[in-house]
C-alpha cells in the first residue's frame, strides 16, 4: 500500500511494558502507521517520561484528555492502540469510539461480560473499526489450516483439542509486571483462563469454524494466596457434534509459551505448535503425515499472502502480530476512501472479543457449580 501512514495513538504500554513494545513493533513493521500521541501510563509523570523516551510528539495525562484533544485536531490520530490492564479496555475504547477513532485493543476484550456487551453496542453505533489483537490468528500456516478445514480437507470435524501451557507463575509471580493479573478488580474474574485461555479458545474457534454449545470447567489456583485461577481444564461440546478439551496453565514447569492446536475429522487431522510456528502437520487418514511450511511447497494463498520472506527464513510472533496490524491498516485505508472493508480480511473483531468474554463467564459459572455443563 502506498497510502499515507495512519496516524496512531496508544493508551498504556509505557516504555518498560512488554506488550506495549510488541504493539509498537507490530504497528511499524510494514510501515502503515506513525505513532504520534499517547497516554502511556495511569501515572502522569510516568506517562510523560515514557512519551519522551519514545519520542512521541504529544503526551497526555489521561486517555479522556487524549481522546478529546486528538478528535479536535485536524491532524489528530485516526486509530488508537489500547494496551492497558483489562479493566481499562472498555472505558478507554468507548472514549475513542464515540469520537469516530478506530480502536485496536489487546485481549481479553474487557474485565466483565456486562462491560463487553456495553462496549459492543458502542462500537456498533460508532461506525468505527474495532480490532482485537488475538495475534496467533496472524500466523501464515494458521491461516492455511483454517482454509483447509473450511475446504473440507479434514471432512466432518470430530475433535478439537487446544492447550496453552506456561510456567512463569509456578513460584511467586506477582513482581513480574503481573500484579494486576492476580487482582480481580483489574483483571476480571478469570486468571489463566482470561489471560491465555482466551487465546487458546479463540484459536480453536478461528481454525475450526465451530461454535461452542456447552462447556464444563475445573478452575484452580495453586499459587499461595491467589484468588484467580492459574490452571484450568475445560471440556468442550461444539455445535454439530464435535467434542474437545482446552487446558491452560501458568504453573506447568518446562513450558514457556506452549500453545498447541489439534483438529481431527473423519478424513484427516491437523496439528500446530506455536513454538514451531512455521510448521503445520497434516495427516490425511490412512496416509503418511505431511509437513506443510510457511511460504513453502504446498502453501496456499492464505499462507503466502501473509509472508514477507521466502520459505526457510523463519518468521514468528512479531510478524504474526504485525499481520493483524497490517490487515487493520487495509480496513482503515478503505474507510478513508469511503469503501467497504475488504472481504478477505480475517482479523479478530469486537464479536470475537465478546465471544471470548462469554467463554470466560461460562467457565466461571461452571466452576462455581462443581464443573457443571453450562452454555456460553
Amino acid at each position: 500500500m502506498a497510502e499515507t501512514p495512519i496516524r496512531l495513538g496508544m493508551v498504556g504500554g509505557g516504555a518498560d511494558a512488554f506488550i506495549g513494545a510488541v504493539h509498537r513493533i507490530a504497528s511499524r513493521l510494514d510501515g502503515h502507521y506513525t505513532l504520534l500521541a499517547g497516554a502511556l501510563s495511569s501515572t502522569p509523570e510516568k506517562a510523560r517520561a515514557s512519551a519522551e523516551a519514545l519520542g512521541l510528539p504529544r503526551s497526555y495525562d489521561s486517555f479522556e484528555a487524549m481522546a478529546e484533544a486528538e478528535a479536535a485536531r485536524d491532524d489528530g490520530i485516526e486509530a488508537v492502540a489500547i494496551v492497558t490492564p483489562n479493566h481499562v479496555h472498555a472505558p478507554a475504547a468507548k472514549a475513542f469510539l464515540k469520537r469516530g477513532i478506530h480502536v485496536i485493543c489487546d485481549k481479553p476484550l474487557t474485565s466483565t461480560v456486562d462491560d463487553a456487551e456495553d462496549l459492543a453496542k458502542t462500537a456498533e453505533a460508532s461506525g468505527a473499526l474495532f480490532v482485537l489483537t488475538h495475534n496467533y490468528t496472524g500466523y501464515p500456516v494458521v491461516r492455511q489450516a483454517r482454509q483447509m478445514v473450511a475446504d473440507g480437507a479434514l471432512g466432518t470435524l470430530r475433535l478439537v483439542q487446544v492447550e496453552y501451557a506456561q510456567d512463569w507463575m509456578t513460584g511467586p509471580a506477582e513482581g513480574k509486571q503481573a500484579e494486576w493479573r492476580v487482582d480481580p478488580a483489574r483483571s476480571g474474574g478469570g486468571g489463566s483462563i482470561g489471560d491465555i485461555g482466551t487465546h487458546a479458545y479463540n484459536l480453536a474457534c478461528f481454525v475450526s469454524g465451530l461454535t461452542l454449545e456447552a462447556l464444563a470447567a475445573d478452575l484452580h489456583a495453586f499459587g499461595a494466596g491467589r484468588t484467580l485461577d492459574d490452571n484450568a481444564h475445560v471440556m468442550l461440546r461444539w455445535k454439530g457434534g464435535a467434542k474437545g478439551m482446552l487446558w491452560c496453565s501458568q504453573v506447568a514447569p518446562g513450558n514457556e509459551n506452549a500453545l498447541k492446536l489439534r483438529i481431527y475429522g473423519d478424513r484427516g487431522g491437523l496439528e500446530w505448535v506455536q513454538e514451531e510456528p512455521n510448521h503445520l502437520w497434516y495427516t490425511p487418514f490412512g496416509e503418511p503425515k505431511r509437513l506443510l511450511t510457511r511460504n513453502g511447497a504446498g502453501a496456499t494463498e492464505a499462507n503466502t499472502s501473509l509472508c514477507r520472506v521466502p520459505g526457510g527464513h523463519p518468521e514468528g510472533y512479531l510478524e504474526a502480530f504485525a499481520n493483524i496490524y497490517t490487515e487493520a491498516a487495509r480496513a482503515i485505508h478503505a474507510r478513508r476512501l469511503g469503501q467497504d472493508v475488504p472481504g478477505d480480511l480475517a482479523y479478530p473483531t469486537i464479536h470475537d472479543g465478546l465471544d471470548g468474554m462469554r467463554f470466560i463467564d461460562a467457565c466461571l459459572r461452571s466452576a462455581q457449580g462443581d464443573s457443571a455443563w453450562v452454555a456460553p
